[in-house]
């Protein structure tokens, strides 16, 4: 049974985290840090937890614990680790975007490995410290490698995606409200979202002389969580060859799956799953991409990223049922 701890326990991704961690049967929660909840019952902030565990948020920190997770905001997970020294052993996974981009990846001697399995599997395994990937960034990637990975982006990607509430954390803002948000849609960062430059880096990974430009428009849903994106690009081949190419790439690949017939958020939420679905339309490969933001774009993958490390069954903490209805 490893030792896991959570840094940053109060917010949406670690209540996540805890959820599945809790159903783990080789992990035991050691400790869930948390400045502003210290000394509170995790069941008052995750109130889902009420009956399943009697732990409590600590301010104090064990060095030695096996697995760390970073449940920080982004640009915190840095200055944490500036402060605080862990063992030469204990393996830590970042949920924040502190580590994904190359020039950032190598930290105090720590390299860590962008951790979408989908690209990076066998780094993944034998890696020590884990760039866990954005939300967003998991589903236009995983809409887009297989082709980068055959060459076949010949010209702009047009992404248009839609978040839910809880893609933007727990804190307030004026945009988080419910007054603002039910019954309402708006777009933010467009064309300049801090995703970009984690796909950028994937996709130039795989087709090394790609110049396309990633035009990405952002949007907030009136919904708590879930991705649903649409991208579309230049595309010369037929419907039956894309399908085939995008299943090909993912043969091997334990959560993400090629939907025959269209796809929508219901299908994913409270899943570890992404499902993907091709559309060919006068010279154009259309790609729908769903996630649950707060799983496979954050915890449930962090998760997938640490069953990789251990080589634990993939699916363990994993077993989770969509709310159909």
């Amino acid at each position: 049974m490893i030792q896991a701890g959570i840094i940053g326990g109060a917010g949406y991704t670690a209540g996540e985290l805890i959820r599945l961690l809790v159903g783990h049967s080789k992990v035991h929660i050691n400790f869930v840090y948390s400045t502003s909840s210290a000394g509170k019952k995790i069941s008052t902030i995750h109130q889902d937890l009420e009956g399943t565990t009697n732990q409590l948020f600590t301010d104090l920190i064990k060095t030695d614990i096996d697995v760390l997770f970073l449940c920080l905001g982004h640009g915190n997970s840095k200055v944490f680790l500036e402060k605080n020294t862990f063992s030469k052993t204990t393996k830590i996974i970042d949920l924040s975007n502190d580590f994904r981009l190359t020039e950032a990846a190598v930290f105090q001697n720590m390299p860590f490995v962008y951790g979408l399995p989908e690209l990076n599997k066998l780094a993944i395994q034998s890696a020590q410290y884990i760039a866990n990937p954005g939300c967003f960034a998991t589903a236009i990637q995983l809409a887009i490698l297989p082709l980068a990975a055959n060459s076949l982006i010949k010209d702009a990607i047009h992404v248009n995606a839609v978040t839910g509430a809880t893609g933007a954390g727990t804190a307030l803002s004026p945009t988080t409200h419910f007054a603002w948000r039910v019954d309402n849609f708006s777009h933010y960062k467009a064309f300049n979202h801090q995703h970009l430059g984690e796909i950028h880096q994937s996709v130039n990974s795989l087709q090394q002389d790609l110049q396309s430009v990633i035009h990405f428009i952002p949007n907030r849903g009136n919904f708590s969580r879930g991705i649903f994106a649409t991208i579309y690009t230049a595309y010369e081949g037929t419907l039956e060859t894309a399908i085939s190419l995008f299943k090909n790439y993912y043969k091997e690949a334990e959560f993400t799956f090629i939907s025959d017939t269209s796809i929508h958020l219901k299908q994913v939420v409270n899943t570890n799953k992404c499902l993907l679905h091709l559309e060919v339309h006068d010279g154009q490969l259309l790609v729908t991409s769903v996630i649950d933001n707060l799983l496979k774009g954050a915890s449930g993958q962090a998760v997938q990223n640490m069953n990789l490390m251990y080589g634990f069954e993939t699916h363990l903490g994993l077993q989770l049922k969509a709310n159909y209805f």
